[in-house]
């Protein structure tokens, strides 16, 4: 029996009880329904499989004292099918033994729905748009978006097991300064100047340069002859050159940027291309639109949106008065983008920033509030913490344009994609993480991905020692998983439909994560105190006597039956993750 099955008995109850008025003062439509009813597992196992505070909820609304209250529903709960034993403890909380019948069900729960088990549809009809990494086309993916990438996809797989549609956007910042100052590098990088000022160092500008100009040659273009012009500060203008370049490098970055993502099993729906909402008139459009709600005045030579009538803390220029336009113009119009898009218009729109973009909260919300929609509910900004990327036990700095920077291909190769995207996505993204490249390239239970995937690898080893020693499922009884270390992984197995759920309402997919650590823990504890496979004869009667080590056809298929579940959930769960679940080690 699941927690969520358990609770609809428990609340079923409470009503039945509260309509023939034998829980005082209490009426049937203040019990909380079973989606709001805690039902969870003690930390102390001797109080009994699951626990509830129902009673200290409804006490005071039903004027009984939370011990009275609960022993009354103690009483009714004890007739209730596949529960063995229910009493109240402490200030009033009902613990609740389930016969092992009734625990074990989840065994077919999860071997019924295999990789459906856990996904829900209580988000069915919402479309959801997830953008995240769009990280500046101007070099490789830093550990900062590799950080969002393994997010990013993880909370959109796990917002899809809740139901949702789900699109997964890049956002391509083609449009603006950071491009110039590329251009810029790249073409003094080809003729060995020194980076400007406001340049991007690094290898990568000079292996850029060099295909650059190994392209244009092949093509049967002197880029280098082309002209170029020097602004009154002697630093490189606009010019032939410097177009040549933008339009040939840009394009390269974006095609390494998209092999990189792809390559991290990160697969986005849309590339969306700043520059197209210039080009298509939509910036104009969007300001046109708030001018005519009186949201946009003229000051100083500038255009504003004034944004502090929807909570913002300034007023904000959309575009300069040297007829440029500001970043906040491309963010309307990309926001009325999302929200109104021919294909998959978005319920949601959901923005996973770096840490450096709290200061863009209050507008972007602004933008939200301008157009009519609810901040919070129809735009969503989440803002990730830093990464510090640790060897031999120092911190390996990082600058992407000082040219000292850890990239995803990087990380991928020190760690494999596996151990990366465990590692990022394993900590709640609000957190600074400690990505330790020595733990994440061990065969130790201390890493943490080893340890999950291992447990999967052994359980397969079960299936094929099992097959071996002519084990097979048929006449399983399930109600034969009666031991302790049984009844904890049955415990938790039934966990993992509220753990998706949970992920997918809090938009954590490290809880995924933890819980998969926790399965893995109780799973190997199972291994080493049970046997699917009896042991080898030893001559001894105590062992040829103890069924525990040497188990009947039952219980043994019973065991191989519940070592398939923890299987079937672990690879669920990493999938989730974008992990693989390997069939050995």
């Amino acid at each position: 029996m699941s927690p969520e099955a358990l609770a609809r008995i428990i609340s079923s109850t409470a009503v039945q009880m509260a309509q023939s008025g034998r829980l005082g003062s209490l009426e049937p439509d203040m019990v909380p329904d079973a989606d709001h009813l805690a039902v969870m597992r003690p930390k102390d196992r001797s109080h009994g499989d699951w626990s509830t505070n129902i009673a200290m909820q409804l006490a005071k609304k039903a004027g009984m004292r939370p011990d009275e209250l609960g022993q009354a529903l103690v009483e009714a709960l004890r007739e209730a099918d596949g529960i063995a034993q229910v009493d109240v403890a402490g200030p009033g909380f009902i613990n609740i033994t389930l016969d092992s019948a009734s625990a074990a069900a989840v065994v077919d729960a999860v071997l019924e729905a295999g990789s459906a088990y856990g996904s829900n549809d209580h988000l069915n009809g919402r479309t959801l748009n997830l953008e995240f990494v769009s990280a500046n086309p101007t070099g490789p993916i830093h550990i900062g978006g590799t950080r969002w990438a393994a997010v990013g996809d993880s909370m959109a797989r796990v917002l899809e097991a809740n139901g949702a549609k789900v699109v997964r956007e890049y956002y391509f910042n083609d449009h603006g300064t950071q491009i110039d100052r590329f251009s810029r590098s790249l073409v003094a990088a080809a003729h060995g100047e020194p980076v400007p000022a406001d340049g991007y160092k690094g290898s990568y500008i000079d292996e850029i340069a060099s295909q650059v100009v190994k392209e244009a040659a092949d093509e049967g273009q002197d880029i280098l002859a082309m002209p170029r012009v020097r602004d009154e500060d002697g630093a490189e203008g606009d010019s032939p050159q410097r177009e040549a370049f933008r339009t040939r490098a840009v394009p390269m970055m974006f095609a390494e940027i998209q092999q990189s993502m792809h390559d991290f099993r990160v697969n986005f729906d849309v590339w969306f291309h700043e520059n197209s909402l210039y080009e298509s008139g939509q910036v104009d459009r969007a300001i046109d639109e708030l001018r005519a709600k009186g949201d946009i005045f003229e000051k100083d030579g500038a255009t504003w949106f004034r944004s502090t009538t929807y909570g913002d803390d300034k007023d904000r220029v959309i575009i300069k008065s040297d007829g440029h336009a500001a970043y906040v113009a491309a963010d309307i119009a990309y926001y009325l983008n999302k929200r109104r898009r021919t294909k998959d218009p978005c319920d949601e729109a959901i923005y996973m920033l770096g840490a450096d973009h709290h200061g863009y909260i209050g507008r972007m919300m602004a933008i939200c509030a301008a157009f009519g929609d609810t901040p919070g509910v129809n735009m969503q900004i989440l803002i990730g913490q830093m990464v510090n990327v640790i060897k031999d036990g120092q911190a390996v700095r990082m600058s992407k344009r000082a040219g000292n920077v850890v990239t995803i291909d990087d990380l991928v190769d020190a760690v494999g994609v596996d151990a990366a995207r465990y590692s990022l996505a394993r900590t709640d993204y609000n957190q600074s993480v400690d990505i330790d490249l020595d733990l994440l390239a061990s065969h130790t239970n201390d890493n943490p991905v080893y340890y999950v995937q291992y447990a999967h690898a052994r359980s397969r080893n079960v299936d094929r020692n099992a097959a071996q020693a002519g084990i097979d499922r048929s006449g399983a009884d399930l109600s034969l998983l009666d031991t302790a270390a049984d009844n904890d992984v049955l415990g938790v197995l039934a966990l993992y439909p509220n753990v998706v759920q949970t992920a997918g309402d809090q938009k954590a997919p490290h809880r995924v994560a933890h819980y998969l650590e926790q399965l893995a823990g109780v799973y190997h504890r199972w291994y080493n105190l049970e046997r699917v496979v009896p042991m080898e004869p030893t001559g001894r009667a105590d062992l040829d006597q103890d069924e525990d080590r040497n188990p009947q056809p039952a219980r043994a298929a019973a065991r191989l039956r519940l070592n398939d579940a923890v299987q079937q959930v672990i690879a669920n769960g990493l999938d989730l993750l974008g992990v693989q679940a390997p069939d050995r080690m």
